[in-house]
């Protein structure tokens, strides 16, 4: 029996989407029918395809726009940057596929052919989360189709009225219905979908724990393709520093932005003992003007809620958590509206507490942890079973090379934030934060695989050893 969703909007409480759970073996059915004509239409016409898309997002900019407000709680002039990325992700996509994934003739000897070319994966299922509900799902799905691939997409149940619009937009740039599917539903449509014999791959955005789980999953179908991209524990280290109103806003942009809830947002700030003061003083000025309001007030906020109570209780809880285990709290994670998740920027010192949970606190809550030196800076940053994100802030070009070096994490900055990353490069991390399937520029490679060929218009052979008499 279907499930009934519906979906809240965190400023306010009020309901913004109802719907119906999907059934997920009819979905997948319709996209494996559709998937064979579309497959063997040229690539041109396949990115003719997403290339009327983004005229079609372009057009419903704003409608989308204010939707992804309403459903996340994120401000609209952020909401405004995520369509932009939807857009500019086809453009990005095209390239990628010529350059990563694109047809190449090998040098062959005696008239020979080698040639390499690439084939889709068949049916993948998409796993969008909440946090950016149209942009991270839309990076996978874009590249699955132009290179040949139908798509099962899954958006958060948190969000699945934005989910159903990027589809709506699908739908109106003429690609086929059966090309890309929506299955709208819970923890139990994610589980049906992720282990359904009919799929040929999974492309994941979302946290560790459901990350690891999948990957045991499809441990026991390694013929199946598996992108995971996890969170993080990302390090911020900030040493040297001269201009400490420069760096104060590149620890708020790290550490704040979308209220936290970005896979890349830095978790822990790591400072030189002794020589901090300045830039905390920097850093809380900063951060206590910060606006935290609701997505269309005026004046615009720098942040929204996190996604809804759940998510809000479980941060005031793991607050408390580290200041019942020696925690001092700098900037407390204010509540101010106990029935809304709106909650204040938070900083807390745990540079005393000993046990240290490694986890993903995916909201506005940056830990800050002193130490002695570089080594012991170098060594608490990587001290994390993550390794997506990581930058210095400060320093000599001979200790970002000493940094870029020892930091175990697939996006290393240097007097940038941690969050932001091109979607012109590879997007990944390591250890907990993913399985060496990089996105953003790098998803052709896990939309197609390569098939190489030798080739010659006629047969000739002969076996000139090994052979009797006679």
């Amino acid at each position: 029996m279907a499930e009934r969703l519906i979906s809240y909007e965190p400023a306010t409480g009020e309901v913004l989407w109802e719907g119906l759970s999907s059934d997920v073996d009819a979905e997948i059915a319709a996209a494996r029918e559709a998937l064979a004509p579309w497959s063997a239409k040229p690539v041109t016409f396949r990115i003719e395809c997403v290339r009327r898309f983004a005229n079609v997002v372009r057009v419903r900019a704003e409608a989308l726009a204010d939707l992804i407000a309403r459903e996340t709680g994120k401000p609209l002039w952020e909401a405004k940057t995520e369509v932009d990325s939807v857009v500019a992700k086809v453009d990005i996509s095209v390239k990628a596929y010529a350059e990563r994934t694109g047809h190449r003739t090998l040098d062959g000897a005696m008239g020979q052919r080698n040639k390499l070319r690439h084939r889709p994966h068949g049916v993948l299922a998409v796993l969008g989360p909440y946090n950016f509900p149209a942009h991270l799902p839309n990076g996978h799905i874009v590249p699955a189709l132009i290179a040949g691939n139908a798509v099962v997409f899954k958006p958060s149940e948190k969000t699945p009225a934005t989910g159903a619009m990027l589809i709506d937009c699908y739908r109106e740039a003429g690609i086929p219905d059966g090309i890309v599917r929506l299955a709208q539903g819970g923890p139990d449509v994610g589980r049906a979908l992720s282990s359904h014999p009919g799929i040929d791959g999974l492309l994941f955005t979302g946290s560790a724990m459901t990350g690891a789980k999948l990957a045991r999953q499809f441990a026991e179908t390694p013929g199946k393709m598996l992108a995971l991209e996890m969170g993080g524990n990302n390090p911020l280290i900030c040493w040297d520093v001269s201009d400490y109103q420069s760096a104060a806003a590149l620890i708020v942009q790290s550490a704040y932005m979308t209220a936290g809830q970005r896979c890349t947002a830095a978790r822990r700030l790591i400072v030189e003992d002794g020589k901090h003061q300045p830039l905390l003083e920097a850093l809380t000025t900063l951060t206590k003007r910060l606006i935290v309001g609701a997505p269309h007030d005026t004046p615009a906020p720098f942040m929204g809620p996190v996604i809804d109570n759940a998510a809000a209780d479980a941060l005031s809880e793991a607050f408390m958590t580290l200041m019942t285990k020696g925690g001092r709290p700098i900037l407390h994670l204010a509540r101010p509206q106990p029935d809304r998740p709106f909650l204040g920027p938070a900083l807390i010192d745990v540079t005393d507490v000993a046990d240290r949970p490694d986890e993903e606190l995916f909201g506005p809550l940056l830990q800050l942890i002193r130490v002695p030196d570089f080594d012991a800076a170098m060594q608490e940053a990587n001290n994390t079973r993550f390794g997506l994100s990581a930058a210095l802030i400060g320093g000599s070009p001979q200790l970002y090379e000493r940094f870029w070096t020892g930091a175990r994490a697939g996006i290393v900055n240097w007097n940038r934030p941690t969050t932001g990353a091109s979607s012109g490069a590879p997007f990944g991390g390591i250890g907990m934060s993913g399985n060496h399937r990089p996105s953003a520029f790098y998803a052709a490679d896990y939309s197609a695989y390569p098939v190489v060929s030798s080739e010659v218009e006629q047969p000739r052979a002969s076996i000139g050893m090994g052979l009797s008499d006679g």
